[in-house]
């Protein structure tokens, strides 16, 4: 077991990796697509409006709990109140379902980046590309294992050396490449109607979905309810003011949600025309379409290697996070040295992903309610236990150890200004919002709703 429980050397070394942590794959596909279908800069506004109040309590509450304790989300919770263990169990259980498939993507953007390099971007501009790739039985699961294994490496190397080192590294690169292909994209023909498109309000557009969607970005986006903020904290110095190292994660998080919008759609505007059906989802904007983009731009080679190594950034910071939850909880409960849970870590890890890659494949006759085997995965942990974790975590702060529990541990560094609001917002507005998402999702699951 390690004599001392490791820690960030700074405050900066602390938002850089929990910021990390928040920039992923959601903020660089999901969110411009999102904000695209509801409404453009009504969704902006609404999910502006969020991040600094649902969102800032939430991570305040998480981060605070973890600080507090020196723990992982089990212990955390355990030690606060005994009987309340359970909410930290579950929360594990996020960490525990997500990391193996979010590592298959990582795989799937570590291909689309080597595609670039190699030159084969007209290959990878074709339609058939993507779903070829995906279903074949052995290069998607090589690179699974290659992407899971180097987040593993750093893992390994801890704290200081291995998280806080990489995320000073590649979060200011991942900034600048956003910056640069941002502005790239928006000196292109028709650029234009897709920033109009991207950020003029339409308010005709704007309803209870418009929310609930700005809701559900905001809320896996941030890495909440799933024990990474817990954890982060939990390595947080007394020293460095939580309060605004919170405003600060915010900030870099919805800055790169919304410069990737900068970067993507008006992009797609200028070399695909911006059809809602480009527009409408995920995985085609990313893996189908961006590629004919790229392979319609001069220099689109090297831009696309520049955009997938920015992706494959974003995607290695998140999933960096979500292996170091998982080491730090087998850690806290079995007391095992960091290489020796590493190792069982990453054997879990290709455990489970190896099918859910091949769930495209080989195996795509395993379909749980219909769904594939990464998206039943997504569904149970994002849609379901996420939502539950966040209710629970709220009920447990406002009413069984007391908003002045994490208000107390934010003050240690000055004066918490929002106070009462962060009390209100604990105990009644955000776990209403929470049951709407919980709701919202599952009968859109069940077809009742169709969004």
């Amino acid at each position: 077991m390690e004599k001392q429980r490791g820690s960030f050397t700074n405050k900066l070394g602390f938002v850089l990796a929990a910021a990390g942590s928040a920039v992923g794959l959601g903020n660089l596909w999901r969110f411009p697509y999102l904000a695209a279908k509801h409404g453009g800069g009504v969704f902006l506004l609404v999910y502006l409006i969020l991040a600094v109040t649902f969102g800032f309590a939430l991570m305040v509450t998480e981060i605070a709990i973890g600080r507090k304790t020196h723990l992982s989300a089990v212990g955390a919770f355990e030690k606060l109140n005994r009987k309340c263990g359970f909410i930290g169990y579950l929360a594990c259980l996020v960490p525990f379902i997500i990391t193996p498939y979010y590592c298959v993507i990582g795989g799937w953007v570590l291909k689309y980046f080597t595609v670039f390099v190699t030159n084969q971007v007209s290959e990878a501009a074709s339609d058939e590309f993507f779903t070829s790739f995906i279903t074949q039985p052995a290069a998607p699961v090589i690179f699974f294992v290659i992407y899971a294994s180097a987040t593993m490496v750093i893992v390994m190397l801890g704290v200081e050396k291995g998280i806080e080192k990489a995320s000073r590294l590649m979060m200011p690169l991942l900034v600048v490449m956003t910056v640069v292909i941002s502005v790239f994209g928006l000196m292109q023909p028709g650029a234009v109607d897709g920033l109009i498109y991207y950020l003029k309000p339409d308010f005709g557009r704007f309803s209870a979905t418009t929310v609930l969607a700005a809701m559900g970005q905001l809320f896996y986006s941030m890495s909440l309810a799933m024990g990474i903020m817990i954890t982060y904290g939990s390595y947080m110095k007394k020293e460095a003011s939580l309060e605004k190292s919170v405003r600060q994660i915010e900030i870099f998080d919805t800055g790169i949600a919304f410069m990737a919008g900068l970067m993507i759609i008006p992009a797609v505007f200028a070399f695909s025309g911006g059809s809602e059906e480009a527009l409408g989802k995920g995985p085609s904007l990313m893996f189908i379409t961006l590629p004919k983009v790229f392979d319609s731009m001069k220099l689109g080679t090297v831009i696309g290697a520049v955009f997938f190594l920015l992706v494959l950034f974003a995607a290695l910071t998140s999933s960096i996070s979500l292996a170091e939850t998982l080491v730090s909880i087998v850690m806290d409960k079995l007391g095992w040295t960091r290489k020796k849970t590493c190792v069982l870590i990453l054997i879990f890890i290709l455990a489970i992903g190896i099918p859910v890659s091949l769930g495209f494949g080989i195996w795509s006759f395993i379909a749980p309610f219909g769904m594939s085997l990464l998206d039943f995965f997504d569904f149970v942990s994002n849609s379901v236990l996420m939502p539950i974790v966040a209710i629970l975590t709220c009920i447990f702060v406002g009413f069984v150890i007391k908003p002045k529990a994490i208000i107390d541990e934010v003050e240690i560094n000055g004066k918490f200004g929002i106070k009462k609001f962060y009390s209100v917002m604990i105990k009644y507005i955000a776990p209403v919002f929470l049951a709407a998402i919980l709701i919202f999702a599952v009968m859109e699951a069940m077809g009742i709703i169709i969004v």
